[in-house]
């Protein structure tokens, strides 16, 4: 992100530490993630350490501090999803792509991440591919799509 852009986010903001999290989310959603870059401009702008801000943005799971992949799989494990075989689900992505729960691949296509839930607990278990939610997955149906998404 350029100087620019980080001035145009930073002026809803009125710079007091209280800013944090909203700033690190309207980052995140520009760009995909929080870089390095980020923190060091966060941390110019609100006068704290990027040790403050790392301490932080690490407790909370939705921040990433990695460039996605160009395609994110999320594969529910919350509960109902997980007795319903949302394992199964994520041991065939990482088998299909050779990657694990939180990897992306080496060519950076595809982004593998695991959903403490997907509020969508009847129907599942349920695989989100971008933003689409595809519900009541078995691996059959959903190696179908890995091959679709290659």
């Amino acid at each position: 992100m350029k100087s620019h852009e980080y001035d145009k986010i930073f002026s809803k903001f009125t710079g007091v530490e209280g800013d944090l999290i909203p700033l690190l989310i309207q980052i995140q959603e520009r760009d995909g993630y929080i870089s390095p870059e980020a923190i060091r401009r966060v941390a110019r702008f609100l006068k704290i350490s990027e040790n403050q801000i790392y301490g932080v943005a690490t407790f909370y799971p939705k921040f990433r501090f990695e460039e996605p992949g160009k395609k994110t799989i999320k594969v529910c494990m919350g509960t109902a999803c997980h007795v319903r075989g949302g394992k199964f689900l994520a041991e065939a992505v990482g088998w299909h792509f050779g990657i694990s729960i939180g990897q992306k691949t080496p060519d950076n296509r595809l982004d593998f991440q695991r959903a403490t839930c997907l509020g969508c607990c009847t129907l599942g278990p349920v695989v989100q591919i971008d933003e689409k939610i595809h519900p009541r997955m078995m691996v059959t149906q959903l190696m179908q799509m890995l091959r679709e998404h290659e």
